[in-house]
């Protein structure tokens, strides 16, 4: 064989070998493809708080029917997948806003069963368990049988949740509607987010006794092991009713005072303005004689921040420049 055809062969030989890689790498990258679309149309099975959804394919009108599930389905992208919202407590995380002026308001609190059947509603996302009754909408189970999933946020309704358990749901929604890389990012985003504001907290030797003040005046209606004695904790504080059972507590105005607490957290929502509130704590009889009023130490947190949402971050800076301003 002369020079010119080894030239020949060898160069055949070359086109050969680059065009058979070639082929490989197509069959592998449309093997990806076909293996990326399969997983996105099998069966995503859910067990939510004793309900078990199926989901065929990502639900498409969904309504959210409290503000922290709603800024939920929100920082994960998903507005083009809502029909409705509903429940807003207070002014939408900034970040969100645009988002969520793209999603109609169905009602001002919860909406009717008519109306979640005439939005044509395909998932119904619920934060508080009072959004699945009889007397607001429906139960889980009658919406079941009219073809429309449901969610309920686990760690709003579970005692002594966890950042973790946040995590969780959001999983869970990330997961019904095939984002679940949206929802590592966010969880992703969350954490930096905490990260930045508690490593500025001061040295505390004694964390300050702090009182969550949701409601109440001839009672106190306070937080005890809900998220919010995770906040306080991680912002430096002791929740004066971190010790009894559940999430929420109507406790004693006797009770309050002589737990002594050092700060007053309100929560502010609804048509009882934050303003309002503190005026009622100064001029009660017992509650005034508390540390925290006597020396004015209130910090206001919006209702939607103090749940178990996407505003966990945003949460512990207002609670901890309110419990050691000089720090800040």
């Amino acid at each position: 064989m002369n020079m010119k055809n080894s030239r020949i062969w060898a160069f055949l030989f070359l086109a050969a070998s680059l065009l058979l890689a070639a082929c490989s790498a197509l069959e592998a990258n449309t093997a990806k493809m076909k293996s990326k679309q399969t997983e996105q149309t099998e069966k995503v099975v859910i067990e939510n708080e004793g309900v078990v959804n199926e989901y065929e394919e990502a639900p498409k009108r969904a309504i959210s029917l409290n503000q922290h599930v709603t800024e939920i389905m929100l920082a994960l992208g998903l507005e083009d997948s809502m029909a409705g919202t509903a429940f807003r407590d207070n002014e939408i995380y900034e970040p969100l806003q645009e988002a969520y002026d793209k999603v109609p308001v169905l009602a001002e609190q919860y909406p009717s069963k008519e109306q979640v059947i005439s939005a044509e509603a395909d998932f119904l996302y619920g934060g508080w368990e009072s959004a699945f009754n009889e007397k607001n909408i429906a139960t889980r189970e009658e919406l079941k049988e009219l073809g429309i999933n449901s969610y309920l946020q686990s760690s709003s309704v579970k005692v002594a949740p966890t950042l973790e358990d946040i995590y969780s749901d959001i999983r869970n929604i990330a997961k019904i509607f095939l984002v679940e890389e949206r929802g590592e990012k966010l969880i992703g985003q969350m954490n930096k987010e905490i990260e930045a504001i508690t490593s500025q907290l001061p040295e505390v030797k004694e964390p300050l006794d702090v009182l969550v003040y949701d409601s109440g005046e001839t009672d106190v209606f306070t937080a005890t092991q809900n998220i919010m004695n995770a906040l306080v904790t991680m912002a430096g504080g002791h929740n004066i009713f971190g010790d009894v059972k559940g999430n929420w507590a109507t406790v004693s105005k006797e009770d309050a005072v002589e737990r002594q607490p050092e700060v007053i957290v309100v929560i502010d929502y609804g048509s009882t303005t934050a303003q309002q509130k503190i005026e009622f704590l100064k001029k009660d009889p017992a509650l005034s004689q508390t540390p925290a009023v006597q020396n004015e130490r209130f910090v206001i947190l919006p209702l939607s921040a103090a749940s178990e949402g996407v505003r966990v971050g945003e949460a512990i800076e207002i609670l901890a420049k309110g419990f050691y301003p000089d720090a800040y």
